[in-house]
């Protein structure tokens, strides 16, 4: 099938975005999108539904590196604002709708466009800004020791749910004064809204009501915290903007930190050179958190831009209301990013794995602080961990936007260092 000149909604027999993700190796996928469609590809977001009389929902997936920052660049083209999506405001998009919870309107920043996107931006940036490092660096140290130190002794541990996720959590948590008890259900929460699948819509609002409950205890006795912050702050104009300001805040201070501190460490069990380098010192540990941007970067799909006119892009017809998903992980693979020389490549941070443009992420100085004290204390005091699984086994979460592994078994052949 060629999709050239044929509108979006009547392309069928597409490759589900899910796809990308749940797969051994999704470069694979992208390359076959790419080969049979070029640098844009139709993607199917959900199936249609015959016996529900509702029609698959799809969009365009943006594979290559230059035609992305041509999307993110073009703001009076492409715009984040789901109002301009076509099938939802057309009615094609359910309200029970899996996408809505990554997909739909919200007031925060994420989804708007031009001053409205810099007035409820600049409350995150401004927050984001003011962290004290020091004491952040301190406390991440502090939190990496002792979960090491509260598994140690069993010579075996799960690195993804006793180590990689707590430490983002925790540190989230302390920005926003919720509570560490919150923990579980908050990356309970996080972990299906983004998932997209059947429980969505339930871990969006576990995840609002969670922030409700904070929003109104700050309210009764302000403390210093960021969320006391976006009460107060004179850009935030109701609580609903301040609720959906710590969404977006809250879900990609942990999602993407944690999916980033987790490839790298299973990269550093699955390859035997990279372990080798960076256990010896050949390779520093932000040297290999920038590979793991490159090659699995937090976002694999990062929803979604909204085209305001027809146009072409890629040798395809974009329709006005058309989505296009931006294809990170796609887009790093792109040959002319990077020459393959590992040498060469080293220290190149030209990926999109924070995306570009106006909407680049404003979290990538705290997420690298919080991700490279995790990896490195890991080095440090495991330093004989292996595998406890073969690596094509590990699971990973269902996920059309992200590729996060499931669970990361390990043992220890001598007992870790204290």
């Amino acid at each position: 099938m060629s999709a050239p000149g044929r509108r979006l909604a009547e392309l069928t027999g597409l490759t589900p975005l899910a796809a990308t993700t749940a797969c051994p190796e999704p470069a694979d996928v992208y390359a076959h999108l790419r080969a049979r469609f070029g640098p844009i590809a139709p993607v199917e977001l959900t199936p249609a539904d015959p016996q529900r009389q509702r029609t698959a929902i799809n969009a365009w997936l943006v594979l290559d590196y230059d035609h992305i920052l041509q999307v993110t660049r073009r703001e009076q083209l492409y715009s984040r604002n789901p109002a301009n999506w076509r099938a939802l405001a057309e009615g094609l998009v359910p309200p029970d709708s899996p996408l809505l919870p990554m997909m739909g309107p919200r007031d925060n920043g994420y989804f708007r466009d031009g001053h409205e996107h810099r007035r409820l931006i600049d409350p995150i940036t401004e927050a984001l800004d003011g962290i004290d490092q020091i004491a952040m660096l301190d406390a991440v140290r502090a939190r990496c020791q002792q979960l090491i130190a509260g598994f140690a002794s069993n010579g075996k541990a799960d690195l993804m749910s006793g180590y990689a996720a707590p430490i983002p959590m925790l540190a989230v948590t302390d920005l926003f004064g919720l509570s560490p008890a919150d923990n579980t259900a908050l990356q309970r929460a996080i972990t299906a809204l983004i998932g997209s699948g059947a429980d969505s819509q339930d871990g969006d609002r576990a995840l609002n009501a969670l922030l409700t409950r904070i929003i109104n205890a700050r309210r009764a006795a302000p403390a210093n915290d960021l969320t006391t912050r976006f009460l107060h702050h004179p850009d935030l104009h109701t609580d609903y903007e301040v609720q959906q300001s710590m969404v977006i805040t809250v879900v990609a201070g942990w999602e993407t930190t944690t999916n980033w501190i987790t490839q790298t460490l299973r990269h550093m069990l699955t390859d035997p050179r990279f372990a080798g380098q960076l256990r010896h010192g050949r390779l520093g540990v932000d040297d290999a958190l920038d590979e793991m941007l490159w090659a699995n970067p937090p976002m694999a799909n990062m929803p979604a831009r909204y085209a305001l006119d027809d146009h072409e892009l890629g040798g395809h017809l974009i329709t006005r209301g058309d989505p296009l998903i931006l294809g990170l992980a796609a887009a790093n693979h792109d040959p002319r990013a990077r020459t393959g020389n590992p040498r060469l490549d080293t220290g190149n941070r030209a990926h999109l794995a924070f995306s570009a443009g106006h909407h680049a992420c404003p979290a990538k100085i705290p997420a690298r602080l919080i991700a490279r004290t995790a990896v490195d204390t890991a080095l440090r005091l495991l330093p004989a961990m292996q595998l406890a699984i073969p690596p094509e086994d590990i699971p990973y979460e269902p996920s059309p936007w992200a590729r996060r592994p499931a669970v990361l078994p390990v043992r220890f052949s001598t007992p870790p260092r204290t």
